[in-house]
């Protein structure tokens, strides 16, 4: 019997979710994500710190900003060594309501990537899901500049980045998940809220059907898993990153994995687009989304602050 992890992929195409390009060979993913805290624990590891310092020392004259880029496109060009397909790279989280700067900033990172000889084409360019984050997002994907938008809770958030045309979406399972079970304390059920039923499985089937039925053609790539029973519930998403860990678990079971998620024979037409207002208040509405997508930029942009640190000090 094939393991979990094989059967998964006849349906969903795997991406592993993390900065350690030395555990992706044992898992075959087919693309490969990261993000400020995976790059971070990631150069704090013995095996990558040289990567680090060489990177700082090759740049030591450049802006702080220069070289971070530097150093997400040094660990994307490794990550693309192992996977045949996409890396994800992050545009620092602190400029998640700058719609300039990001679009600036994702440019470059690109640039960086083309320098090295990798083509647009195999490489996405995260970017957090707010408002200001989504209209970079629509002027780089005209650019041919594909995206990754990621901190997705809400809907409307999946509805504006089908609007600006993104390439993909990472709806983040687990912190919805998280969210839910800690407003229902002592009352939770763990056994009534697993499966179909998990708050978070539930948000990504909703987006999936969205976009499938309105002929959407953004991918789905459902993000944030805190067990098998998730990523188990969602095969046949378009696209799911998964942990190594999770990944290791997927491999070691031979339990049977059936397709849950499946697109219609005829898809309809997209709806009239999401305003600006109507997407703020939307957002607004919705406790979980507000509270997760705050919390996600300030995690994201403290550890980009600590990776700004431990290069500050090797170009001591």
């Amino acid at each position: 019997m094939p393991s979990q992890l094989d059967q998964l992929k006849q349906f969903t195409t795997v991406v592993a979710d993390t900065g350690d390009f030395k555990q992706l060979a044992q898992f075959t993913p087919q693309d490969a994500t990261t993000n400020p805290s995976l790059i971070l624990k990631a150069v704090q590891k013995p095996d990558y710190a040289p990567l680090l310092a060489d990177t700082v020392k090759a740049h030591k004259g450049e802006a702080l900003d220069v070289i971070v880029d530097n150093v997400l496109v040094r660990f994307g060009l490794e990550i693309l060594k192992v996977v045949p397909g996409r890396v994800s790279t992050e545009v620092d989280a602190r400029l998640s309501f700058d719609t300039e700067a990001t679009v600036a900033r994702a440019r470059r990172i690109m640039g960086l990537y083309e320098a090295a000889g990798i083509p647009r084409s195999r490489v996405l360019i995260k970017i957090a899901s707010t408002w200001e984050g989504i209209q970079a997002a629509r002027v780089l994907e005209q650019e041919g500049i594909r995206c990754n938008l990621t901190l997705l809770f809400a809907f409307c958030q999946a509805q504006a980045c089908g609007d600006a045309k993104v390439q993909l979406i990472s709806p983040f399972v687990g912190r919805i998940y998280d969210w839910y079970k800690k407003q229902a304390g002592a009352a939770w059920d763990e056994a009534a809220n697993a499966g179909d039923n998990d708050p978070g499985v539930k948000s990504v089937a909703r987006i999936y059907a969205y976009y499938k039925d309105h002929g959407i053609a953004t991918e789905v790539m459902g993000a944030s898993f805190r067990n098998v029973g998730q990523i188990i519930a969602l095969a046949g998403c378009d696209l799911l990153t998964i942990s190594p860990d999770l990944l290791a678990q997927l491999q070691a079971s031979e339990a049977p994995v059936e397709r849950q998620l499946t697109p219609p024979a005829q898809a309809g037409e997209p709806e009239a687009p999401l305003t600006e207002a109507a997407f703020r208040y939307a957002l607004n509405e919705d406790a979980m989304a507000t509270e997760k997508l705050a919390e996600g930029i300030r995690a994201f942009a403290v550890d980009a602050g600590k990776l700004d640190a431990m290069i500050q000090a090797l170009k001591a």
